[in-house]
């Protein structure tokens, strides 16, 4: 499958609930007036694409309208196709020009990080390029055994400690390996949850510090990987990231399984960060550069189009793959490692962070169980405490009710006489 049917085929769920919409809402229209880009504009915030970009989209097609002179609303969707695209475009290549490179991966953990980076290590590698892994992420249980795995399926070298070291020391150390094995390309898993926001800062200001040091010179990214089904939460995690670690691009992973899509013009619009990568399914090859004009593409162009863009793309392949059969009976210690196995990782992480989620459910279902045993031992030490109250005043009251003092019977005899009686 090439790289345009990817993405179309990646980006079906978006096209179906954004485009979808839009196209219909077009075709009820006859004219081009305020009323139709107002719906345009509901649409897009429907689509998460988000309220400031979505009035900056309509303004360039207004603006565009007005100069080509269009009449016909189905014009709207070619527009719509150009205005994506240029504003997409920009900052999206991966800097790795210098020897080593170094990329600072970071996002909460349950987003796929470790994975990305193992499929961004496998595509390296492909490319013929020395790859390190750092795994600095020394804070979540396997994280360290979960990369291990990546780097020995993608073909690269890894530096590690033990659980709970201090990841700048592994960042250290990988470099310095790097340097001595001649790395083109170093790969940092760095914490995605610290204790608050302020150790996070103070960790990754730390290990830029050392890369900033050992490699002064060296093209670095830092890059933010965000699950495309959050939606507009992607946005407030990119913002606290952005403030946290000044990201250079983002990677968007399980497109394919949102129509949340959209989000990636208000990341690229309203905080001005690039989309360098795109997930659009669970294969190795499936982690696809971002390109501004395939991705508008796939979301705007008319079915037709579409279909005349993956059958060119399916010609180049077959021409470029032709002189390729000899080398199908490759040894087979020397064959890459096949689609199935980069499933079966894919699955084993998806299959961690699930059992991450019922870990933390399990804990606060504990938690709570806690706090309930222990509002109930207080409960009843109450109970016990009022019922030994409640005996000790039944006990004093029957006891001065029983007891006859020499006082008590002066007054009995006083009361007597006073009253006629005869106490002689």
């Amino acid at each position: 499958m090439g790289f345009f049917e990817k993405i179309r085929d990646g980006l079906k769920k978006t096209r179906d609930a954004l485009f979808g919409r839009i196209d219909k809402m077009l075709k009820s229209f006859t004219k081009i007036d305020d009323d139709l880009f107002e719906e345009l504009e509901e649409l897009l915030v429907m689509g998460d694409v988000g309220m400031y970009t979505a009035e900056k989209i309509c303004d360039e097609l207004k603006k565009r309208v007005k100069e080509e002179g269009i009449t016909d609303p189905s014009e709207i969707r070619r527009l719509l196709e150009e205005v994506v695209t240029e504003m997409l475009k920009g900052g999206q290549e991966l800097d790795t020009s210098t020897k080593p490179s170094v990329i600072l991966v970071i996002g909460v953990n349950g987003v796929g990080k470790t994975t990305t980076i193992g499929k961004l290590a496998a595509r390296f590698v492909k490319e013929g390029k020395k790859v390190t892994l750092a795994a600095a992420d020394t804070f979540r249980a396997a994280a360290i055994d979960q990369l291990e795995i990546w780097a020995e399926r993608a073909g690269a070298d890894i530096i590690k400690q033990n659980e709970g070291s201090d990841p700048a020391a592994v960042v250290f150390d990988a470099i310095s390996s790097a340097k001595a094995r001649g790395s083109d390309i170093i790969i940092a898993d760095t914490a995605g949850r610290l204790h608050n926001k302020k150790n996070l800062m103070g960790e990754l200001a730390k290990i830029n510090r050392i890369i900033d040091r050992e490699l002064p010179d060296s093209a670095k990214e830092v890059l933010l990987i965000l699950d495309a089904t959050t939606g507009q939460n992607a946005v407030n995690q990119t913002k606290e990231f952005r403030t946290a670690a000044g990201i250079t691009g983002i990677v968007l992973t399980k497109l394919d399984g949102t129509a949340k899509g959209g989000v990636v013009l208000a990341i690229k619009e309203e905080l001005d960060v690039p989309v360098k990568f795109i997930g659009v399914g669970e294969q190795v090859d499936d982690l696809q550069p971002f390109v501004p004009e395939e991705f508008a593409k796939a979301l705007f162009a008319d079915e037709n189009a579409i279909e005349e863009a993956a059958n060119a793309e399916a010609e180049r392949e077959s021409a470029e793959n032709a002189p390729a059969a000899e080398t199908e009976e490759m040894p087979e210690e020397h064959k890459p490692a096949t689609a199935d196995i980069w499933a079966q990782i894919d699955a084993e992480a998806e299959a961690e962070k699930q059992q991450l989620e019922q870990d933390e459910e399990a804990q606060k279902q504990q938690q709570l169980e806690q706090e309930q045993a222990r509002q109930a031992a207080e409960a009843e030490r109450q109970q016990k405490r009022e019922e030994r109250k409640s005996r000790a005043k039944k006990r004093n009251w029957s006891t001065s009710a029983s007891e006859s003092t020499p006082a008590a019977e002066d007054d009995d005899w006083l009361r007597s006489w006073r009253e006629g009686g005869n106490n002689d």
